[in-house]
């Protein structure tokens, strides 16, 4: 499932990223690697942003680069 499919307020873990390396690299940026669990806390209206929870960090994503993000729902719904 993609990031941009994910309901508001369920934790997920990042599996994998689609694409070129350009998108792994902006990930890197932000701090989010394949492996760390996030949850989507605001969705912008008009295709705007997301705004994700990641490790009690807010990091607002692009919904081109959300969309690129796949992600498996976390088996406990806390980080």
């Amino acid at each position: 499932m993609r990031l941009t499919e994910v309901e508001t307020a369920i934790w997920v873990t990042l599996v994998g990223i689609e694409g070129n390396d350009g998108a792994e690299k902006k990930l890197a940026q932000f701090g989010l690697f394949t492996g760390d669990r996030a949850r989507v806390v605001r969705r912008a209206p008009l295709g705007g942003p997301l705004l994700l929870d990641a490790g009690g960090r807010e990091i607002a994503l692009g919904r081109s680069l959300a969309h690129k993000i796949l992600v498996e729902p976390s088996a406990c719904g806390s980080p």
